[in-house]
């Protein structure tokens, strides 16, 4: 199951909905069918046909208002999950999963702006493969089935102010202004590299390519996070983790455009502009 979110005009007031989304013949995404939101039980909701009564008719997901497609409680990163990201910025690979935080506010819609703070001078891309959580879990066993934990997956933009992160010491202000988290466009469970099933990741900056990587090359695989996450926190319906980036990140500049391409998740594109402080 594949879904997205928008917003849909109602009587000229904007709301915002969930869709199912299916793949057709020529590869575009479209929005077919509207649903309750995704923390619902979404079995009983297809088996019951139980969907918003709108006026909805299927469209391609690039004619409407697409919205981040997860409400989390917290943004769960890991850093350095691949070796040759780690190597590219003089790094060791870390022993053990190294996570940091994204506040919520940090989220952003396909095809939003990005906003570069004028507190920083260097501001880099990192495209991301992240997990949504669709069951609340703590603790999950070495022989539990985490794949019943897992909504599905979408794509993630680590959007990350360098300097300030490597002045700070520690991740929270460099890696969580507003806005440093696009996420999206779909949610889909089609896809399953929890169990050596990898996915490549591909991400363009103004049409070049900058990364290209597979989930197999991850240090520690996604059963391994999740139980090593929830040793120490309960996850929540709707919680994400970017499971890391692999190599080739590099700054941008205002007016550049990213697009981060994962199999069977679309193609998240947002552009960068310059913060404008109100005076």
């Amino acid at each position: 199951m594949r879904y997205c979110k928008f917003l849909s005009f109602e009587r000229g007031i904007p709301v915002p909905r969930y869709a199912l989304v299916e793949q057709r013949e020529d590869e575009t995404l479209w929005a077919v069918s509207p649903m309750e939101a995704p923390e619902e039980d979404l079995a009983a909701q297809l088996a019951a046909q139980t969907f918003p009564t709108i006026d909805f008719h299927p469209k391609p997901l690039s004619d409407l208002h697409l919205l981040a497609p997860v409400t989390p409680s917290k943004i769960i990163c890991i850093g350095r999950n691949y070796s040759d990201h780690a190597t590219e910025l003089g790094n060791e690979v870390p022993k053990e999963p190294l996570l940091f935080f994204k506040p919520p506010s940090s989220l952003l819609a396909p095809g939003g702006i990005i906003r570069m703070p004028a507190l920083s001078h260097r501001v880099d891309y990192e495209g991301e493969l992240a997990i949504v959580i669709g069951r609340r879990c703590r603790n999950l066993g070495p022989t539990e089935n985490i794949r019943s934990y897992i909504r599905g997956y979408t794509i993630v933009n680590d959007v990350t102010a360098r300097d300030i992160q490597k002045s700070d010491g520690q991740w929270t202000r460099g890696k969580g202004f507003d806005t440093f988290c696009p996420a999206g466009p779909i949610v889909s469970d089609e896809i399953d590299p929890s169990t050596g099933s990898p996915v490549t990741l591909t991400t363009r900056l103004n049409g070049e390519i900058k990364q290209q990587g597979t989930t197999a090359d991850l240090i520690f695989p996604i059963p391994h996070l999740l139980r090593y996450i929830t040793a120490a926190m309960t996850l929540e319906p709707g919680d994400i983790i970017p499971t890391g980036t692999p190599a080739g990140v590099g700054p941008v500049q205002p007016g550049d455009r990213i697009q981060i391409e994962i199999d069977g998740l679309g193609t998240l594109e947002n552009t960068f502009a310059l913060e404008i402080i109100p005076k």
